[in-house]
């Protein structure tokens, strides 16, 4: 979460490729049809039914192969997409676009469906990826970027807190309001400068924040400005300041 934006964490803010099967070549001799039916149309009529069949194995073949996909893999998908892109910082147009895929095929198996009811959401999350240019930085100069960002939710008490690493340690916290299983407002209280300095944070600073995926280890969420943020588990037992 950088301290600059209204999000939660701006806020501080398949095409499953699969080849057709081809069918085999048919010949179509004049010994085999009526003399008064004309090769050239049947071509068509064969080439069109075949074309419609391959198309509709080929659709069907794609779609056994999605459905048998497990989270398991998919993760490990994701995690190898965004691993040499520095959290996102490095990341093309296109290597925006292949993340957003598999990260959207991750949320359709989530295995918790109502996140904000689960305690697997209480903890301190490292962000290792995300497509929100204020949280990156990447208008300072690299050795100005925060090494590492992190954000702590504690469900119990309905309070979040976004934190930067070296050099300059800046944090934010928070107080949620649950619009519904899965989706918060949010409003920042407290900016801290140098993790020490206390200000108070201005009634404009707001944002709404949804989880998308949730498990023991990994968490995906999208902010109200359309950015995506993929967190691992750090420390579960970490508490929000009050």
């Amino acid at each position: 979460m950088a301290l600059s934006s209204p999000s939660l964490f701006s806020a501080v803010n398949a095409t499953y490729s699969v080849p057709h099967f081809h069918a085999l070549p048919l010949s179509l001799s004049s010994s085999y049809f009526p003399i008064n039916v004309r090769p050239s149309t049947h071509h068509v009529l064969v080439s069109d039914h075949n074309h419609k069949w391959r198309t509709k194995v080929s659709f069907f073949t794609s779609f056994l192969k999605q459905k048998g996909k497990d989270a398991k893999i998919i993760k490990e998908e994701l995690l190898e997409a965004i691993a040499p892109l520095d959290r996102g910082a490095d990341a093309t147009p296109q290597d925006q676009q292949t993340v957003d895929q598999i990260a959207r095929e991750l949320e359709a198996v989530t295995p918790i469906k109502e996140p904000l009811k689960s305690n697997l959401l209480d903890g301190k999350w490292e962000l290792i990826y995300t497509t929100s240019q204020s949280i990156l930085q990447t208008k300072r100069p690299k050795l100005l970027r925060s090494v590492a960002n992190y954000q702590a939710i504690n469900v119990d008490t309905l309070r979040a807190q976004n934190m930067e690493s070296w050099p300059f340690f800046n944090q934010v916290t928070a107080d949620l309001t649950p619009l519904n299983p899965r989706k918060v407002a949010v409003k920042f209280d407290t900016f801290k400068i140098g993790g020490i300095i206390p200000i108070k944070a201005p009634g404009r600073a707001r944002g709404e924040l949804e989880i998308t995926y949730l498990d023991e280890e990994l968490r995906l969420s999208r902010g109200d400005k359309g950015n995506l943020f993929i967190l691992k588990m750090v420390d579960p037992s970490y508490r929000v300041p009050i």
